[in-house]
Formats: structure tokens, sequence, C-alpha cells
């Protein structure tokens, strides 16, 4: 039997697409996966929705684990998540996005194919809040498919030219060096469990917590990029990113973190 698969979904006030999340992993072509669910205290029906879909869960996957708890936030609720996971392997999705049907399986080949990568992962597209696919321009407004970027890659290497020299040498992509800059990895990481929980845990700390756990990563190994549409990432009203100051206060305090956690490395003998 192929090695378990943990899912893991942080979920919060997506009533509208909590359902299509579950779904979207419920459909997923590789068979042996747990799914575990934690919702994060919301106010709308989000959990009520989770719970309409145990008896679906419980006939698709290995195990299933659906919880609800008082709002901790992302942090706190991915390190809980996170412990509950018995897997070789993590998955991990966001309550209003979805994976393409093949997705877990093409990155879990990835990893096995290459024991040096310990995080695989492919593009994102883009869709809006009715699910249809759409496009970025420039300044990350929403336009027509045909008038704009339709993946995250295509998207990050024209917003920021220092990853056009990644994109003409992929071995560059998921390093340390790399990232330092900015958070460019898309949406939908497959990753070694012991690695992941080595990396972590999540800190308030470091509010941009994505950003945060690959520059964790990074240092520990190698990062695959499978060239392919592999999950659907949902740009709709209440993204977090949309809110700009607020971002580029995670962005700083993240990036202070870090700087600490760097200096300590090297007084430590460990460059990076």
């Amino acid at each position: 039997m192929k090695s378990l698969i943990s899912v893991i979904i942080p979920a919060y006030n997506h009533e509208k697409y909590i359902a299509q999340t579950i779904m979207s992993i419920i459909d997923q072509s590789y068979k042996n996966l747990e799914l575990i669910i934690i919702d994060d205290g919301s106010s709308d029906n989000t959990w009520k929705i989770i719970k309409s879909l145990k008896e679906q869960c419980l006939a698709r996957f290995t195990k299933v684990e659906f919880i609800t708890q008082k709002n901790q936030g992302i942090c706190a609720t991915l390190n809980k998540l996170i412990s509950l996971t018995s897997g070789e392997y993590i998955y991990m999705i966001a309550s209003d996005d979805m994976a393409k049907p093949n997705a877990i399986e093409l990155l879990y080949e990835e990893l096995v194919k290459n024991t040096s990568y310990i995080v695989a992962v492919g593009d994102s597209e883009i869709i809006d809040e009715n699910s249809k696919k759409i496009a970025w321009d420039i300044a990350q407004n929403p336009v027509d498919i045909d008038n704009g970027y339709v993946t995250f890659w295509q998207y990050f290497v024209a917003k920021h030219p220092r990853l056009k020299a990644i994109n003409e040498n992929m071995e560059l992509f998921g390093t340390y060096k790399t990232l330092r800059k900015g958070n460019y990895i898309p949406n939908g990481s497959l990753i070694i469990s012991k690695m992941l929980k080595k990396a972590g845990p999540f800190t308030n700390k470091a509010p941009l917590e994505d950003w945060y756990i690959h520059l964790q990563l990074s240092k520990l190994g190698k990062y695959k990029f499978v060239n392919q549409i592999l999950f659907s990432y949902r740009w709709h009203s209440h993204n977090t990113i949309k809110n700009k100051r607020l971002n580029k206060i995670k962005i700083m305090k993240t990036k202070i973190y870090e700087f600490h956690k760097r200096v300590k490395f090297i007084i430590g003998g460990f460059n990076v």
C-alpha cells in the first residue's frame, strides 16, 4: 500500500466554499488519505456544513477527525492540526480553495522518485467566488483570462524580475536565499511530515505563516516545482491578502522574526 497522506484543513467562516474544498479532497485519485479539519470558531455555517459531510468522508478516508474550537487564529490551528496527523506526508489546503483531482498523487510521485526533495508543489490557477477561472493584471486586479496572468507562477515571474533567474534554472526554486526576499511558492504543497514538524511550530511572531514555514523548510531540504496547474486559489472579497496595510505589517513582523532566527543560526555556526 502507498504511504498514508494527511490532509489538513483549517476552516474559518467559509460556509460558501468549504463543501467544495472537502469534495476536492474526496475526489483525489490518491486513495490512502486521512482528513483532519479544525473549525476555528466560525460565526457562520461552516461547522454545520463540515459535519453534514462527515458520513461521506468516513466512507472515503482512512481516518477522519473533525474538531471545532473557540477562535485561536491560524497559527495555533495549524499547529494543532499538524500534531494530530499520522501520515508520512502532509497536504495543507485552506477552506476556500480546491485541489485538482490528481494533485496529491502527482506530488507524491515526485517526492518518492527523488528523495532529496522534501516539498513538492504545482502551479495554482485563480478562480473567483463562483469558481470561474480568472486572471490577474500586474497590480493583482482580476481581469478576463485572455488579458492577464492565469497562474501564480506566471504572475510571480512577471511581477518580480528576480524570479526570472529561477524560471530559467528551477534548481533555485525554494532555496532559502531566494525566499528571503519574499514568498513565491504557490499554494497546495505536499510536505514530508517529519520535515514539517521539524520546521515548525507556526508562531504569531511571524504572522505571514505560509512564507515563514517555507523559509524554515528551505533550510532543511529541496523543493520540487511541478509545472502543472494542481490547485485552484480562490480570489474573493474576504481574502486577507487584500488588506494591504495589514499585509505590510505581517511581512515586516515576519521579516524581523526571521532575521533574529537567522542571526542565531549564524552564531551557532549554521550559515544559511
